[in-house]
C-alpha cells in the first residue's frame, strides 16, 4: 500500500527551531504505520509544521494548518497486532480521537511513561522512539516541552523532516 522500504530507512530526523529530534523507526511494532509516516515525510508534509501541545506529551503535525494529508487516515490501528511497545518516555505514537479512529498525520512523543495510552480508545500505536543515548534529541524534546508549557499557544516549527 505504501511503497517505502523501511529496511533501508531506520529513522526520521525532525529539524526544529529548537534543535533536531531523531526518531528510530520500529517497523517490528507497526509496519503499516511506519510506512505511512515515512511516506508523509517523503511528501514533505511535516516541513514547516508545528509542535503545538505540551503536557504529558509533545504533539506535532498539521493541526491548524490548511494543508491536506495526501494519504488520508491510517487504515488500521496496529497497537495490538505486532511487537507490543508501551507508551514509555521517548516513544512516538499516532494521535487519534476515539475508537474506531486509527489516526492520521498527527503524532506525539511521550514525555513520561503513559501506560494508560496502551489501552484507552483502542490504544495509541507506538511507531518510533528517541534512543536513550541520544542526548541532543532529548535536550530538544525537553526544550520544546518547557517552552510550550511556559507559553501556551506557542508553536515550535519543524523546519524539515528527513528520512535516514
Amino acid at each position: 500500500a505504501y511503497p517505502i522500504n523501511t529496511k533501508t530507512m531506520s529513522s526520521i530526523t525532525l529539524v526544529t527551531t529548537e534543535g533536531p529530534i531523531t526518531l528510530k523507526l520500529r517497523p517490528d511494532a507497526a509496519p503499516t504505520t511506519v510506512q505511512y509516516i515515512t511516506q508523509l515525510v517523503q511528501h514533505g508534509l511535516y516541513n514547516s509544521s508545528n509542535f503545538y501541545r505540551s503536557d504529558f506529551v509533545i504533539q506535532c503535525g498539521t493541526h491548524g494548518l490548511s494543508r491536506p494529508n495526501p494519504l488520508g487516515d491510517l487504515p488500521t490501528n496496529e497497537t495490538h497486532l505486532h511487537t507490543r511497545l508501551s507508551n514509555t518516555r521517548g516513544t512516538a505514537s499516532i494521535a487519534h480521537f476515539d475508537v474506531p479512529d486509527n489516526g492520521n498525520s498527527e503524532f506525539f512523543i511521550n514525555l513520561q511513561h503513559n501506560a494508560h495510552l496502551d489501552t484507552v480508545y483502542g490504544g495509541y500505536c507506538v511507531f518510533a522512539q528517541v534512543e536513550e543515548s541520544d542526548v541532543v534529541s532529548w535536550k530538544t524534546v525537553d526544550v520544546i516541552a518547557d517552552k510550550i508549557k511556559a507559553n501556551p499557544g506557542l508553536n515550535v516549527v519543524i523546519t524539515k523532516a528527513t528520512l535516514l
